[in-house]
């Protein structure tokens, strides 16, 4: 169960490695939204309500057909991997150093799909006000500049501290038998579900934008990541996460102007 920074290195490669993975594919991915012809005239669900003042249920129902329940969980769980994989190499780390070799890979997709279940269950909340406000209010920022205020009212609070703190922490793992399968299991419903109490907030911004979906969910992805870099600290009201991801963008932007500068030197010489 010796495991090597050099090892550490490759768990963080092939985490990267899978959510340009899952993002390729969330970009490359057709759109699909349903129509309802009258005559010879076509609209979108949107353009009907726009149209004519349906009752709220049917309004409801239009948008449940417009966004078919498999395709809306497909996206959400590439979405999953493409935001959390980078997020999720201190637990990983944690399973494979607690883990015999011929039980990590099944100790891992174990926690996978614990984790898993725990965020498809909260996507199936998260998703719905975002289909009701395309339906109800098409093009508006309004609502997710209000989501925005209460993520932000959020990123302060002690609870949100609390379930960062949580996140930081991994139960022992029995190493052998069932009693390990349950373990790297419970772990996954752990995590995902102390994940979920931090990040539901900003999730739920980008499923409200009218425009940028993908480059909300990119933005609200780079805070998760760099919120988790902070290390555990006393819970209690102070903004978090904004900082540390203006100082991680720095950083990166110094380290891609070190190499240009060296080859500018070098040119010269």
């Amino acid at each position: 169960m010796v495991y090597t920074t050099r090892e550490y290195t490759q768990l963080q490669k092939a985490g990267l490695a899978v959510s340009l993975a899952a993002w390729g594919i969330l970009l490359l991915r057709p759109a699909q939204a349903a129509s309802w012809c009258c005559g010879g005239d076509c609209l979108t669900p949107v353009q009907t309500v726009l149209a004519w003042d349906p009752p709220f249920s049917l309004v409801v129902r239009m948008v449940m057909a417009s966004y078919a329940p498999g395709s809306l969980a497909g996206d959400w769980a590439l979405m999953l991997p493409a935001m959390m994989t980078p997020t999720l190499i201190p637990p990983l780390y944690h399973i494979r150093i607690s883990s015999f070799a011929r039980r990590r890979g099944r100790s891992t997709i174990l926690f996978a799909i614990g984790y898993g279940l725990v965020w498809m269950a909260a996507g199936a909340v998260l998703l719905l006000p975002g289909l009701l406000t395309r339906a109800l209010m098409p093009q508006s920022w309004l609502p997710a500049l209000c989501a925005a205020a209460v993520a932000v009212v959020w990123q302060a609070t002690p609870v949100k501290q609390r379930s960062l703190n949580r996140a930081h922490q991994h139960d022992s793992l029995a190493a052998f038998g069932t009693a390990a399968d349950r373990d790297a299991f419970k772990l996954g419903i752990d995590h995902g579900r102390w994940c979920v109490v931090s990040c539901w907030a900003a999730m739920l911004v980008p499923t409200l934008l009218p425009h940028g979906h993908m480059a909300g969910m990119l933005a609200v992805g780079l805070l998760m990541f760099c919120e988790r870099l902070d290390p555990p600290a006393i819970p209690a009201w102070r903004l978090r996460g904004f900082r540390t991801v203006f100082r991680y963008v720095v950083l990166q932007w110094k380290n891609a102007r070190i190499p240009a500068a060296q080859n500018d030197m070098t040119q010269d010489g």
